[in-house]
């Protein structure tokens, strides 16, 4: 058997440097908060053939002075662009500014009408449709009237020049200040009442355990085990966002939601096994108690982390790159959570009882 709770110290050392370090990075660094919050806009496309270099990519859109603008490849040909709010006149420089750097292999012109005609006539080049071959290199198909979307031009029109086959556009998603400033504060708000739920449920759930510390300690214990997981992840984010652009959002706040979930339950699994053993070994001290109960349930445990760790890292290796980042802090997460509650939680129980001695 372990003596996991004599070592508390040791634990509970290990612990406060990783939140000391992780209020020092957010104090000095803080919190790269993304468009969920802030207000921006996020466009994602994909190229047709290879994705020019971001430095390339980069220098070009530079050119339209846009206060905030970060470049994030995807797979092996997307990439994402955030900004701050755009206009649709922004947003569509921006297309245009990508589509020249192919040059004008695949523009459309677009001429005014002349004596006798009532529309604009619309030209591209013959490899803008798909017509590909000998003798097509130079040839300019005129695709006045023609039904664009299904020929995948849908945004050439009579305001527009530019019908690029380089690219295809994904999605362009606009939030504004104020949205984000709610999206914020309800997340905030979610996640104190997701810990006040969980603080009213354990001491519930252990209301006829009243000695030898009361029933709201363990739900107190289990919360500051949690604080413990949310502080550390989100100092991990403060400095991965310093060196490495992360950015908190949306899918930041899920994560921590489901780390919470996921610890705590690993946390009350160790509880329930204290409050069987203080029945089953009444001649044992507390101290006792608890640590036999923590070697009891540590295998299973660890079993459930790394047989969850491992579909999170398939997650990670496998899966797409939008959701990389949330996939790495569940991981992160379920390591911590799974560390606080068998280090930290239950350790608590015991200075809990030795305080109330004194």
């Amino acid at each position: 058997m372990f003596n996991i709770i004599q070592a508390r110290k040791i634990w509970l050392c290990l612990s406060g440097l990783l939140i000391v370090a992780s209020v020092l990075a957010l104090i000095f660094w803080g919190l790269r908060l993304g468009i969920d919050f802030t207000g921006g806009s996020l466009l994602e496309v994909e190229f047709l053939e290879s994705r020019p270099a971001s430095e390339t990519i980069q220098a070009q859109l530079d050119e339209l002075k846009l206060k905030t603008l970060q470049l994030q490849p995807t797979g092996e040909k997307g990439l994402l662009i955030r900004t701050t709010a755009l206009s649709e006149e922004q947003h569509q420089l921006i297309l245009e500014k990508i589509d020249s750097l192919f040059g004008e292999e695949n523009t459309a012109t677009v001429s005014e009408p002349t004596a006798g005609q009532t529309e604009k006539t619309v030209t591209v080049p013959a490899s803008a449709i798909g017509l590909t071959g000998e003798g097509t290199e130079n040839l300019s198909v005129d695709i006045s009237g023609t039904n664009l979307e299904q020929l995948g031009l849908e945004g050439i029109g009579v305001s527009s020049a530019s019908a690029s086959r380089n690219f295809t556009e994904l999605r362009f998603d606009s939030i504004g200040p104020t949205i984000g400033s709610e999206l914020k504060r309800k997340s905030f708000y979610a996640i104190i009442v997701v810990l006040l739920a969980i603080i009213l449920y354990i001491a519930y759930a252990f209301r006829k355990v009243s000695k030898p510390v009361e029933s709201w300690v363990y739900g107190l214990s289990a919360i500051i085990a949690l604080a413990h997981d949310i502080f550390i992840i989100t100092g991990l984010y403060a400095i991965f966002g310093h060196f490495f652009d992360f950015q908190a959002d949306a899918l930041f706040v899920t994560a921590l939601l489901t780390i919470l979930g996921f610890s705590v339950h690993d946390t009350i699994v160790t509880f329930d096994r204290i409050r069987e053993n203080l029945h089953r070994h009444q001649d044992e001290t507390f101290m006792a108690v608890v640590n036999r109960s923590v070697n009891e349930t540590i295998v299973r445990s660890l079993n459930t982390s790394l047989t969850t760790l491992f579909v999170l890292l398939s997650v990670y290796l496998f899966g797409g790159d939008s959701i990389k980042n949330f996939v790495l802090t569940l991981m992160l997460g379920l390591i911590i959570g799974t560390y606080s509650s068998i280090f930290i939680a239950s350790p608590l129980l015991v200075i809990w009882n030795k305080l109330k001695k004194n």
